[in-house]
């Protein structure tokens, strides 16, 4: 089950293009509005539709969160008309978002990776003793599967850049997970992995997606 908040922008016209919001273990739907993080698009006059997910822990670890966000939510927005679908995702809901990209290609137009988690400090320790997210392997690897497709998905992606999704990252430099986080800025342009002072919080995410939103992430359709 994904229960969600839909936040519209002022003014007319539909469909417009769909920011999907994946929050961390633990976080609540209506935070992303609470915190800051919709008015921060809508502030800037952006016509972004914008829904604030809330899965259940359990997706995550029986492996069907790509699935029950396609059901629940993705599904239905392309049954309204969105063509064009964003996908934002704090901690874990990083790597919920790097799971549906991988599940369901070609139907999301960008992600937007906020101090995602990416594997745990062993996954992420074996990453960086393979010499990085390029040369890791996933033959003998102790990472769970959820985080092997996240990887796999990283590694092609790093290969050989798809016309979408695009790929933006953002992290606190003293974030918990920023070791994983560099190994992955490693491979982006400077102005899709964007840095801050600060740890694994809102705060931080906020001045994050401001200035990620300040790239204009949402340009010209590819």
């Amino acid at each position: 089950m994904i229960t969600s908040l839909h936040y519209k922008p002022p003014g007319d016209g539909e469909p417009r293009m769909l920011l999907v919001m994946l929050p961390g273990a633990g976080i609540q739907a209506a935070e992303f509005a609470e915190r800051g993080m919709v008015e921060a698009v809508h502030a800037r006059g952006l016509a972004v539709d914008i829904i604030a997910t809330q899965p259940e822990l359990g997706h995550y670890l029986d492996g069907d969160i790509a699935a029950a966000l396609h059901r629940n939510v993705i599904e239905p927005a392309l049954a309204r008309g969105y063509t064009r679908i964003w996908l934002l995702g704090i901690s874990l809901g990083g790597m919920g978002a790097l799971l549906y990209a991988n599940a369901y290609p070609g139907l999301v137009e960008g992600l937007v990776l906020l101090a995602p988690f990416l594997g745990t400090q062993g996954t992420i320790a074996e990453v960086a003793k393979a010499g990085g997210l390029s040369a890791w392997s996933a033959k003998g690897s102790a990472a769970v599967a959820t985080e092997q497709q996240a990887l796999l998905w990283l590694q092609a992606f790093i290969a050989e850049p798809p016309a979408i999704p695009a790929l933006y990252l953002g992290y606190g430099q003293s974030d918990r997970f920023a070791p994983g986080h560099r190994l992955l800025a490693a491979h982006l342009p400077d102005s899709r992995a964007i840095t801050a002072a600060g740890g694994h919080d809102w705060e931080t995410w906020l001045t994050l997606w401001q200035s990620l939103l300040n790239t204009s992430p949402f340009g010209a359709a590819p």
